[in-house]
């Protein structure tokens, strides 16, 4: 589901913004859903891997893509005012990554990751959990990656500070059809 809008909210009201930021680049962009989500925030640039993804990413005026890894931005040093990462910072190798963010933002400058996951239940169907966990899950196991959320520990020795940790929830209403497309 489309979370994005939610999120931005939640980063406008903690960085109290009155207009938009000057430069800010969205880390692992994919398609560019998060990347043009945060227009309200700032110019964008968005950075993914995968050239095919950006290909079909839209383009509206304030956005510019690029290919380049979370390890190696594409962007000079201190460039910008804000880096996001929607939904991919558990692939990275963090270390790198924090790194290339302190070299990348400017003195000031914030940093945001956030997430999103199915929690396996459903209102209308309480043994759907019993099914997703005895049965979904260990057919369709998750691929290995890096699940535990960035640390206070982490975080100070790349040389950030963790402003905050807000966790929120995003109910998502649909159809059975819905829900398996």
């Amino acid at each position: 589901p489309y979370l994005h809008p939610l999120v931005i909210e939640i980063v406008r009201r903690h960085l109290a913004l009155a207009g938009r930021l000057p430069q800010a680049v969205d880390v692992a962009c994919g398609t560019g859903q998060s990347t043009t989500a945060l227009l309200p925030l700032a110019e964008r640039g968005g950075v993914d891997p995968s050239a095919a993804m950006l290909a079909v990413a839209p383009r509206p005026p304030g956005v510019r893509y690029a290919v380049g890894t979370a390890e190696a931005i594409p962007i000079a040093s201190g460039a910008a005012d804000l880096l996001s990462v929607a939904l991919a910072f558990h692939w990275f190798d963090r270390a790198r990554f924090l790194a290339e963010a302190r070299r990348t933002l400017h003195p000031g400058g914030w940093l945001v990751i956030y997430n999103n996951g199915f929690g396996g239940t459903m209102r209308e169907n309480d043994a759907f959990a019993a099914w997703n966990r005895d049965v979904y899950l260990p057919r369709f196991a998750t691929p290995p990656r890096q699940s535990a959320p960035l640390t206070d520990e982490e975080a100070t020795a790349a040389g950030f500070r963790i402003a905050l940790r807000e966790q929120y929830r995003n109910d998502v209403t649909c159809s059975t059809g819905e829900f398996a497309t």
